[in-house]
């Protein structure tokens, strides 16, 4: 090996690469000899895909600020934080479960939080035309 590729391939903290996690990232398959006369080894690299997993931090959020029923949005805040934290530590699964406990919890908190405005607007308009009725009935009705 030349000494100028050795410099080339050294890291900044003056330390050579890692070769173990690499293997570790990546599965390398040799495959055997093609049958053919010429003998050619072929290497197949299996390259792991990204997995996004939301984590519904914004969501849960906004259901903690202001559709907060029951403190299910703040509870769907934690759950979200220990979300992104588990896909920060690289715990793809952990990561998973707690995004979908959270989303389970911003959906509840969501119609929940809708069913209690449409029931106060319900209550609302009924009491308040109930209340305009009296007042009506109660008073004299002037002849014009």
């Amino acid at each position: 090996m030349n000494p100028n590729s050795q410099a080339f391939l050294s890291t900044s903290a003056g330390l050579p690469p890692s070769y173990e996690r690499i293997k570790e990232e990546y599965g390398v398959v040799e495959l055997g000899e093609p049958h053919g006369s010429a003998s050619v080894r072929t290497t197949v690299i299996n390259m792991p895909r990204e997995v996004s997993v939301p984590d519904h931090v914004v969501w849960s959020l906004f259901n903690a600020l202001f559709m907060n029923f029951c403190c299910l949005g703040f509870i769907a805040y934690a759950y979200s934080v220990k979300s992104r934290d588990r896909k920060m530590m690289g715990d793809v699964i952990g990561a998973q479960a707690y995004a979908s406990t959270a989303k389970c919890l911003n959906i509840s908190s969501l119609i929940f939080s809708i069913l209690l405005i449409v029931i106060v607007i319900i209550i609302v308009s009924t009491t308040s035309v109930a209340f305009i009725e009296a007042i009506s009935q109660r008073l004299p009705h002037s002849g014009f």
